[in-house]
């Protein structure tokens, strides 16, 4: 069945599309040959509708310290609200996609639209912390489905050999708004409002309300997508994804010990893996578990897992660093916008040098890239200063998206050739891999680095003795230098002490960030070392793992011509 029309290729009517034009599966919009001009226009919406949907979650990466001393809210709350976005975030994709099936692209622009719309104006109101969770859990489907928009935007102002460039283009550019939103956060709070945050979230949705109004995606097909039992599958594996959030968000707050997070773990694997198994024995299932068990998807989710989890060094390692040497994000406006050019053109480095034959080379740059990075940022010390991380983390930020291209190429090869219903299985593996590979990967390292922090404060401790000389002497320089604003001798004294161990707290979380580098950079070496061999291997025998795919999408392409 066909949406409705209205009266041109960008909006239906009487329009008869070509056989190259027609959508490529139903959910999807047409991609009919539009003017010069159109194209233009469908471009630049669709990254604008790209940067929307990454500020998502960029703000709230960005903010989340202001948010929390805004709201008087405590870390374990603040972790709430991470939640909230991040477990709605993670399986909506799969909703997302069935929804557009069966209800089409424009429905389902309207539902984006308004999702955004009611997740930004909530905020506006600043009611408080309850509230606070609701707009970010709605966010999270919101940007869920900006990033699918905001590719169908740009695969219509693209060439139509080069339109799934547009797809890739459109991650990128989400990735970009993290490090983007960090650069202008400080900008925005000059003058300690945070409502000025909230204004320009909603300001730039209902910017995109109106281009998305103004120029609509042209129809596609719909077909008969959801099944009963589909409402009880998904309900049990957002739950189960939701919970799992909840434990690696919570578990680097409240520690791994506390009672609740077991349970919490435990409910997860439970109903996360019914919800599989009853998938599994279905007729016409919602996910196809057994294609998703198979070899070469799992090692395609390990792969994207792991990747995801190195770069969170980023996100934990570096920001931590700085932080912890005294550096607000006021001072750190010219290192994000470094970091969101990094990224940027690792987006369009991406896509330029994609090549569906040798698919393992760009993962294989990143992951070198990745272990070089780190590896420079090793010798951090109290002194070190955004300008030391210029080229490290750039390079980073730059691996971070690098590696996407060919990753999500290789999951759309897969999916295709075995048909369309199998594309939202790959939705649900690109999507749960990324999401909870990030969320663990910061969650291993704070847990690391909380271990490692320990020890070295133990470490320097031992030398921290007053019947150390050196010791003696510093304190009694520092107690000296107090004269002028103590008169007692013993809380100078007592007060200069209380600075060592400070200065002494502050060495040893440096010294753990050290350290934390340093297993990234060996993880990496490790990782590259690994798929290198199989890659020199694969090419020694002149073997593509990709080379029966490639072959089926020629002919489905022939087939559409």
């Amino acid at each position: 069945m066909t949406e409705s029309r209205s009266s041109s290729p960008a909006q239906g009517g009487d329009y008869v599309f070509k056989p190259h034009e027609r959508p490529f599966m139903p959910g999807s919009p047409a991609s009919p040959d539009h003017p010069v001009r159109r194209k233009i226009a469908y471009f630049l919406i669709g990254v604008f509708l790209a940067i929307v949907g990454g500020f998502q979650n960029g703000m709230l990466i960005a903010n989340l310290t202001a948010l929390q001393g805004h709201l008087d809210l405590t870390p374990v709350d603040a972790g709430w609200v991470t939640v909230a976005y991040n477990m709605t975030n993670a399986c909506m994709s799969i909703l997302l996609y069935k929804s557009r099936q069966q209800f089409g692209i424009q429905r389902f622009v309207r539902a984006m639209m308004l999702a955004l719309l009611l997740a930004n104006f909530l905020q506006l109101f600043d009611a408080g912390y309850r509230m606070e969770l609701i707009a970010r859990g709605v966010s999270g489907i919101a940007a869920s489905g900006l990033t699918t928009l905001a590719a169908f935007y740009l695969m219509q102002g693209l060439p139509q050999e080069k339109r799934i460039a547009g797809f890739l283009l459109a991650i990128g550019l989400t990735q970009v708004a993290v490090p983007l939103a960090r650069a202008i956060s400080p900008l925005l709070l000059a003058d300690g409002d945070i409502a000025n945050l909230f204004v320009l979230q909603f300001a730039m949705s209902l910017v995109a309300f109106g281009l998305v109004n103004i120029l609509h995606l042209p129809p596609g097909e719909t077909i008969r997508s959801f099944e009963r039992l589909d409402l009880l599958t998904f309900p049990m594996l957002a739950t189960g994804v939701g919970l799992l959030c909840a434990f690696l968000v919570q578990g680097r707050i409240q520690w791994w010990s506390t009672p609740w997070l077991g349970g919490a773990l435990a409910a997860s694997v439970v109903l996360i893996g019914t919800a599989f198994l009853i998938e599994h024995n279905r007729k016409n299932p919602m996910l196809q578990t057994r294609w998703m068990g198979s070899r070469d998807l799992v090692k395609f989710a390990a792969t994207g897992a792991l990747v995801r989890v190195l770069t969170s060094e980023q996100n934990f390692g570096a920001t931590g660093l700085l932080s912890s040497i005294g550096l607000v994000n006021d001072q750190l406006v010219p290192y994000y916008a470094v970091l969101a050019a990094a990224t940027f053109a690792g987006a369009l480095l991406s896509i330029v040098t994609l090549n569906p034959t040798d698919l393992r080379r760009q993962t294989l740059v990143s992951l070198a890239i990745i272990a070089i990075g780190a590896f420079l940022d090793t010798h951090s010390g109290l002194r070190t200063g955004p300008m030391n991380l210029y080229f490290s983390q750039a390079a980073i930020a730059f691996a971070a998206v690098y590696f996407m291209g060919p990753m999500l190429m290789e999951g759309l090869l897969r999916a295709l050739t075995k048909g369309p219903s199998y594309l939202v299985s790959f939705v649900a593996v690109f999507g749960l891999s990324q999401t909870l590979g990030g969320l663990a990967g910061v969650a291993a390292l704070s847990a690391f680095h909380t271990l490692r922090t320990k020890a070295h404060l133990m470490t320097l401790g031992q030398s921290l003795s007053t019947g150390n000389p050196d010791v003696a002497q510093g304190i009694a320089g520092l107690a000296a230098g107090m004269t002028g604003t103590m008169t007692d001798p013993a809380l100078r004294s007592a007060s200069a002490g209380a600075q060592v161990v400070r200065e002494a707290a502050r060495e040893a979380t440096i010294l753990a960030f050290n350290d934390t580098f340093f297993v990234i950079g060996a993880l990496s070496a490790l990782a590259f070392a690994v798929m290198f061999v199989r890659w020199l291997y694969d090419r020694r025998r002149g073997f593509n793992p990709l080379a029966a795919e490639l072959e089926a999408l020629q002919k489905m392409r022939a087939g559409n011509q």
